[in-house]
């Protein structure tokens, strides 16, 4: 079987096979495991290290004399990949091979046309490495769980990049500024943070906090919709304390005047001149005197290298058909989601799934916990204990949004604090010129 994806939820399953005596090898394109958890490495996670271990994998890692994390304090993702992804890949040994980007997956001698036998043959995937070199790896099944880091939402409105969003590539960042790593970039900036998720919030904790922020920093905050609404998060009621602090920590920046809130503008052109940058609206209105943007958008799942099995996607998540209703963030947070597990992830090509971040296509609701449960029950269903696949069960926290990370500086071990309600600043608008 071939697992594709190296992170928190591709060395979950791998784990799971391996505790089931299965044949298995998770093929990353990344240097190392985690590849794209590494690379927000300096944000805390809103959950605690309870709900981000699989049970399967702690069983491998126990016999090694790994010690668990405190499960009541909220790692970085840093500490996630150093503490657990990193002593699991050791254990899991050849298993993993990083450096291996699945370019393609197909049946044997079948392009996506061909009914004929199809489901009698093995899958291949076509695999490229970092020398390019290319390889065709048989396998009976096939799990992607590849995540969507790598695809970002573009900052235009209709989903496709603003007129002159990638010319200004260089200036805009997809996710959230590291202190360290970007102090150069933003510290004493005007950056507009285009998005109102929680990896939203974490850009704009960061962005209005110590060493980013200076005397000369201006932020703007640009949100498409009418009002900021719960944007903020669930505060105190919720149940992933770490996120309602998140939402908290902003609030009181807004109050304080740290962050500007320009509501329902949604972007049409990112317009770069010589010294700076501007965001135009759909309805002609312009943020000026930009430096840098942060595109916190959110997500979209790449599909390309499936193109020639047969898939059952929703239109509008492009998350599997029968889970979409149940994860659409118009009517759901990531507590209201239903346990589900293989039944609802297989896809029409037989023995192939999609699980973890991936599976949940554009929806941005998704918690480790869920995915430990979907590749538990996937992985029992492959070794054909269907009683097993088929027990989901899984508790989940309520209210709040979910996509995103937690706060940079704090272990926000305690439940998050209530905030006034805060307006947003008023901001004052030019047009464009004509």
């Amino acid at each position: 079987m071939v697992v594709v994806g190296a992170g928190p939820i591709g060395l979950a399953i791998v784990a799971e096979l391996v505790g089931r005596d299965q044949d298995v090898i998770v093929l990353e394109r990344g240097e190392a495991v985690a590849a794209a958890v590494r690379q927000w490495g300096h944000v805390r996670l809103f959950s605690p290290w309870s709900e981000l271990t699989s049970p399967a994998a702690v069983s491998l890692l126990e016999v090694t004399g790994w010690a668990p994390p405190d499960p009541h304090t909220y790692p970085t993702g840093a500490d996630w990949v150093r503490d657990y992804l990193d002593p699991l890949a050791v254990v899991l040994g050849e298993r993993v091979r990083t450096g291996q980007r699945v370019v393609g997956v197909a049946r044997a001698d079948r392009d996506l046309l061909v009914d004929s036998g199809r489901e009698d043959q093995p899958f291949v995937v076509h695999v490229q490495g970092t020398d390019g070199t290319a390889t065709r790896v048989l396998a009976r099944a096939v799990v992607d769980c590849s995540g969507t880091w790598g695809s970002p939402n573009p900052l235009g409105a209709e989903g496709y990049p603003a007129a002159g969003e990638s010319a200004a590539a260089g200036r805009i960042l997809y996710g959230m500024p590291d202190p360290e790593r970007d102090l150069a970039r933003f510290a004493g900036a005007a950056t507009a943070v285009v998005g109102s998720g929680a990896s939203a919030l974490t850009a704009l904790i960061s962005l209005t906090s110590s060493p980013l922020h200076t005397p000369d920093s201006r932020v703007v905050w640009v949100v498409r919709r009418g009002t900021v609404g719960n944007a903020f998060g669930g505060g105190e009621l919720d149940e992933l304390p770490a996120r309602g602090a998140l939402g908290t920590r902003v609030r009181a920046a807004v109050d304080a005047g740290l962050i500007e809130v320009v509501t329902g503008f949604r972007v049409a052109e990112v317009r770069e001149r010589a010294a700076d940058l501007a965001l135009v609206a759909t309805d002609g209105r312009a943020i000026e005197g930009v430096d840098q943007i942060v595109g916190a958008t959110g997500f979209r799942p790449e599909t390309s290298f499936l193109s020639e099995v047969r898939l059952d996607l929703d239109p509008r998540l492009q998350a599997p058909t029968l889970l979409a209703p149940g994860i659409d963030p118009n009517v759901h947070s990531c507590g209201s989601v239903q346990p589900h597990g293989f039944d609802v992830l297989a896809q029409p090509e037989g023995d192939l799934y999609l699980a973890g971040m991936k599976s949940y296509g554009r929806a941005p609701s998704f918690l480790a916990m869920t995915g430990y449960e979907q590749v538990r029950s996937i992985a029992a269903a492959l070794a054909g204990d269907l009683d097993a696949a088929r027990a989901v069960e899984l508790t989940l926290p309520d209210t709040g949004v979910c996509g995103g990370a937690g706060l940079f500086d704090e272990d926000a071990s305690a439940g998050g604090c209530c905030g006034a309600p805060a307006g947003p600043q008023e901001l004052t608008l030019t047009r464009p010129a004509r």
